[in-house]
């Protein structure tokens, strides 16, 4: 999607782009509706016309011709279907990139279940070429047989349409009826499945302390519940198609006995009028049976398509700015207050600070500091509630992510690696440079491992790593963090799954980035690596607590001065 257009009028434009495949869909259902009565025509030419005249050749025409008719109607139903088919790929294609970005970005902004959009996706292109919308393009077209119905008797007509709309009121209870229990339905299905994913994923931590029986009783309370809402729905929908036969049925018998009254009445009705009088009210409520049998699907892909639109119209994508030249790795922050994304709670409060280019800073601090937050500030993933974070002077929140992200390197302190190879996870599953993948895996003692592997750097790790060892994911996620030798590198306990020979690895990592001129923030609990540092930055309760020459900082932390601490000023903003 480009980032000039609304999200909001790519969804409408979207639908605009199915109306040309719409227009064919009802040209096309003119005629299939139109031929479906060819039966009903046969019926009649066969009782008024062969059976008085007893001709064989006008039976075998007759026959010859509703074959024909049929041909033709199937040929268009698959015509029908297939445009629908295709017009729901066209507008996948047209909404799924926008879409995706909004989950993306609706993610990072800490919001819930923006990713059951993605679901919802599916729900609606489905819909878009499923017999239900067939059926609603059908149900205006159940006017014209309403018409020769009117043709051929007056109150056989006013009867039908009678019976038109007490359908149409059995839809509208339908509607009613299962809106709510198939939103909550859906909502207990998504947390239902979110619970699920969390226990799966953490199943070794469920083994080890017993905690399977509690969470088995858990996720059976959330299935019931959804169960319950469910069948609640499926009991209003099986009614009412239940309804909507009884209505169908009764119509086609209530039309035979009133064509009867009318002939015995005097009335010009012949036999073969009155038993297609009969099909054709059958024939014309035939549609909203339809709608009302499959009214769970039109009410779902109904209310994903609203989900969509909520998500897209509260994303709105950053406006396409100038080209910036390519950073060398100038780090500032200026009065930096920050809260996560989704919360008010302020957790960086009020950081000045400059870390000139290729210098290596250590942030040190106790748990819950804000240590890790003011990293995310760092590379631009959360935006701060006030002041700047700039690289070489530009906001790097507000900077194109596509056009710097090669020049940041970032290691959560959770490594997040993604299901595909080796090779992919450490290009970053862009283009795999081979060369640049093995430098990287030199750089943090991870060759010699990866080609002890069968496949080598083609060995896939699974869905986040899961095939791989808590230390090697750490230098695989290191690895991905220096690929392409960023500018600037925001490592976040880099250390905590190492071993003594990860960590010396990790040591000169560093010191081969600070000989390229690379700017490093290294988070860390560790006092071992606070050898590479030329800088150290202690946070304490989200704020500096000392910022300055290593030597300097770690003297005035060991032997604090009374008064104000002096060290948070060594060094402080000054570049």
């Amino acid at each position: 999607m480009s980032h000039e257009a609304n999200p909001t009028s790519v969804l409408r434009d979207s639908l605009r782009a199915l109306y040309p495949p719409f227009r064919q869909v009802i040209f096309f259902s003119l005629f299939t509706n139109l031929l479906m009565l060819s039966s009903t025509a046969y019926m009649l030419e066969v009782y008024d016309r062969v059976v008085n005249s007893r001709n064989q050749k006008t039976l075998w025409m007759l026959t010859l011709l509703v074959l024909f008719a049929y041909a033709v109607m199937e040929v268009l139903e698959w015509v029908r279907t297939d445009i629908l088919q295709r017009g729901s790929q066209r507008w996948d294609e047209a909404i799924n990139r926008p879409l995706f970005e909004g989950v993306f970005y609706g993610k990072l902004k800490g919001s819930q279940g923006v990713s059951q959009a993605l679901s919802d996706l599916r729900v609606v292109r489905d819909f878009l070429a499923s017999s239900a919308l067939l059926a609603l393009f059908d149900t205006p077209l159940a006017l014209l047989i309403m018409v020769l119905i009117f043709l051929i008797n007056p109150l056989l007509g006013w009867v039908s349409l009678g019976v038109a709309i007490l359908q149409v009121g059995v839809a509208f209870a339908t509607e009613k009826g299962t809106r709510l229990p198939l939103r909550e339905a859906q909502t207990l299905a998504s947390q239902t499945q979110h619970f699920s994913n969390n226990s799966l994923r953490y199943a070794e931590v469920i083994e080890a302390m017993g905690m399977l029986s509690a969470f088995r009783q858990r996720w059976s309370a959330l299935q019931h519940k959804f169960v319950a809402r469910q069948a609640d729905a499926s009991n209003w929908a099986g009614g009412s198609v239940a309804a909507a036969k009884f209505v169908q049925l009764f119509q086609g018998s209530a039309l035979l006995g009133i064509g009867v009254w009318l002939s015995i009445s005097g009335a010009p009705m012949s036999g073969g009028m009155m038993i297609v009088a009969s099909v054709l009210g059958s024939r014309a409520i035939t549609p909203f049976v339809q709608v009302i049998s499959q009214w769970r699907q039109i009410v779902t892909a109904q209310e994903a398509y609203g989900r969509i639109d909520k998500l897209l119209k509260a994303y709105i994508p950053p406006p396409e700015r100038m080209p910036l030249p390519a950073p060398v790795g100038a780090l500032s922050l200026e009065a930096v207050m920050a809260s996560a994304p989704g919360t008010a709670l302020p957790i960086i409060r009020g950081i000045s600070l400059g870390i000139p280019v290729g210098t290596t800073v250590v942030m040190i601090g106790a748990s819950a500091s804000g240590k890790s937050s003011l990293g995310k500030l760092m590379v631009g993933v959360w935006p701060p509630s006030s002041g700047k974070v700039r690289l070489d002077g530009n906001d790097i929140h507000a900077w194109s992510k596509a056009e710097l992200g090669p020049y940041i390197g970032y290691l959560p302190q959770e490594v997040e690696l993604f299901d595909g190879t080796l090779a992919e996870n450490i290009a970053r599953f862009g283009e795999v440079d081979r060369d640049q993948v093995e430098v990287a895996s030199m750089a943090v003692g991870l060759h010699a491992m990866i080609l002890a592997l069968p496949d080598g750097y083609d060995s896939e790790i699974g869905d986040e790593g899961c095939f791989l060892s808590g230390g090697m994911r750490q230098r695989v996620g290191l690895a991905r963090a220096i690929y392409g030798q960023p500018k600037l590198v925001v490592l976040d306990e880099p250390n905590s799954s190492l071993d003594e020979a990860g960590e010396l690895a990790l040591v000169q990592t560093m010191q081969t980035l600070k000989a390229l001129g690379t700017t490093i923030v290294l988070i860390t609990h560790r006092p071992s690596i606070l050898q590479v540092a030329d800088r150290i930055l202690a946070i304490h309760n989200g704020m500096v607590h000392a910022y300055g020459p290593r030597d300097e900082v770690l003297a005035a932390l060991n032997n604090p001065a009374p008064g104000p601490a002096a060290p948070a000023k060594a060094g402080g903003a000054a570049a």
